[in-house]
């Protein structure tokens, strides 16, 4: 549930994105070109954050997977020890019976 929610942020995220660059755009258009120089680091700089952030969020998932995975694993030993435990009662039982 966790891991559709984060793609939706991202897909939220790269629109607002897109939008910024078309307004800087527009921008640059009226501006000098010392300016604009400035202002394209500025861009540059929101684009690193922007893309370290989509790189946290996908750790975030995979982590996500490997506990939901972990999790699986786990579940499944205890079955399988419940399953022996079962059987070794089973014969016990019937060990006593057969005694009797």
């Amino acid at each position: 549930m966790r891991v559709e929610g984060s793609t939706i942020l991202q897909q939220e995220q790269i629109l607002q994105q897109q939008h910024q660059q078309q307004q800087q755009h527009q921008l640059q258009q009226e501006q000098l070109p010392e300016e604009q120089l400035l202002q394209h680091e500025q861009q540059q700089q929101q684009q690193q954050q922007q893309q370290q952030l989509q790189q946290e969020q996908r750790q975030q998932q995979k982590q996500l997977l490997e506990e939901q995975l972990l999790q699986h694993e786990q579940q499944q030993q205890q079955q399988q020890q419940q399953q022996q435990q079962q059987q070794q009662q089973q014969q016990e039982h019937l060990e006593v019976e057969g005694i009797l």
